[in-house]
């Protein structure tokens, strides 16, 4: 429409609502269809043409920057239900950060449900959604239209048909089903990748990582990307294997920041701890070190094995070793240290709980769950529970809660004064919000309510959006 024709339905309608004839005011085409009509009817019928001409047939062209989305994905989960939005609404907008961001919306994931996407939506570049929301990342990621590959089993043929997030989740599924099919697939596809993707793809490698993996693995010591170098030689030191030495792998130099000792009068054992360091700058090149090198490698160094150097170590002579140390084991021990060690610190009870809580990307859900009952049975630890990763979300029961200090040092601040301690109780609550069942966000929060805490609190929110998750939501409700 242009702005001739526009003026013109402008006069029409003007004298229309002057309560005026505009029969003569109409363009010539017009007149001529409501001619042979009564002066009611040329305007009756004028007035259904100018309507015509406005809302249907002149509408105004779409700019041609313009690019049409397909459809918002339908997820495999059911919308959570509009009785609970503002809850969750209300503790998406406490939770602090993308991490604590994370907690809520797989708290409701593991419930069953999923977000709005008016309440929440996960960037493109999101890496720590849960899977369910793949579709949605893919969605944000891309405008294009006509991928159908989603529909299918991903193979080399319709690689490019997935988006990215979509690309990860099939292929993380293959891994656990078709560990070798996975393995060639990413094999072919990913030295096309940038860099950025290629290590996404080839992390998914730890996905029931085995032997069978190591030939593959020992061939990325060539890639141009030392990201990818690097994660290829910690997988192969979880596997066992060692690093091919040299500059990128400098064990020898870290091996002197290590004092070997022998300690038992009958049964001598071989001990191990950090020498002491001169200058803060060889503090930092001790923990460049760590960083870079593998735990098979230092034991081999040594002359023993991942375990023995672990059992060996002496844990508690200097704080930032140690932890340098359980990063290291996190990173590249095999599962059976990490487990070994794991169970080594538990069994040391608390005083060792920063150390262990490095490992639980790498723990099972047993080991970490025997991890939080211990950190919630001394109240002094209570902080460092945030601290932990990869936790399992709603399982922890009202009889973990009340079998140790946790309840009486939360009332005891909650009736305080101290602002500060304050502040760390509402960093708990979050957590607890994330790994309480129902039942026990329940009584936590009648129990803190009791104690003084503020009803309408903001740190009882994702407690309450739990409680209100209860696992039999009613079938009318999804």
């Amino acid at each position: 429409m242009n702005e001739l024709e526009q003026a013109g339905l402008a006069r029409l309608r003007d004298g229309w609502i002057s309560g005026g004839a505009v029969f003569e005011l109409a363009p010539i085409e017009w007149k001529e269809l409501a001619a042979a009509s009564n002066p009611d009817e040329q305007e009756r019928r004028l007035l259904a043409i100018a309507a015509q001409a406005l809302d249907v047939a002149l509408r105004p062209a779409a700019p041609k920057t313009l690019k049409r989305r397909p459809p918002l994905p339908v997820l495999a989960l059911p919308m959570l239900p509009d009785r609970l939005r503002p809850s969750l609404r209300a503790a998406l907008k406490y939770a602090a950060d993308a991490k604590r961001k994370a907690r809520v919306i797989g708290l409701v994931a593991s419930r069953g449900c999923v977000a709005h996407p008016m309440d929440w939506m996960p960037a493109a570049s999101d890496q720590t959604a849960p899977d369910v929301y793949a579709p949605w990342i893919d969605w944000q990621a891309s405008a294009e239209q006509g991928r159908r590959g989603e529909q299918d089993e991903l193979s080399a043929e319709n690689w490019a048909d997935f988006y990215p997030a979509a690309r990860r989740g099939a292929l993380a599924a293959m891994r656990r089903s078709q560990p070798a099919a996975a393995r060639l697939l990413i094999e072919t596809k990913a030295p096309a990748e940038s860099a950025e993707v290629r290590l996404s793809l080839i992390e998914l490698i730890r996905i029931g990582l085995g032997s069978e993996d190591a030939p593959f693995l020992r061939s990325l010591s060539a890639d141009r990307s030392g990201k990818v170098r690097e994660l290829a030689g910690r997988m192969l030191a979880m596997l066992g294997e060692h690093g091919e030495g040299g500059p990128d792998v400098p064990v020898a130099e870290l091996a002197g920041f290590i004092e070997e000792g022998k300690a038992g009068f009958i049964r001598r054992r071989t001990t191990f701890g950090p020498a002491k360091t001169k200058s803060h700058a060889q503090e930092q090149r001790r923990a460049e070190l760590f960083e870079l090198c593998n735990l098979v490698d230092l034991a081999t160094r040594f002359g023993v094995t991942e375990s023995d150097l672990i059992t060996g170590w002496q844990f508690g002579t200097d704080n930032n070793a140690d932890i340098l140390l359980s990063r290291m084991v996190a990173a590249s021990g095999s599962d059976t240290a990490v487990a070994h060690m794991a169970d080594m610190l538990v069994a040391e009870g608390g005083k060792h709980v920063f150390r262990a809580l490095q490992l639980t990307p790498r723990l099972d859900s047993r080991r970490k769950r025997v991890l939080v009952r211990l950190i919630l049975k001394q109240a002094n630890y209570l902080g460092m529970l945030n601290l932990a990763e990869s936790l399992d979300a709603g399982w922890l029961d009202w009889d973990d809660l009340t079998n140790g200090q946790v309840l009486p040092a939360l009332r005891s601040i909650i009736g305080g004064n101290d602002d500060a301690m304050r502040q760390g109780v509402h960093d708990f609550l979050e957590m607890m919000g994330f790994l309480a069942t129902a039942t026990a966000a329940t009584r936590l929060t009648e129990d803190l309510i009791a104690a003084g805490l503020p009803p309408a609190s903001p740190s009882l929110g994702l407690l309450r959006l739990n409680a209100a998750l209860a696992e039999n939501l009613s079938q009318s409700d999804r």
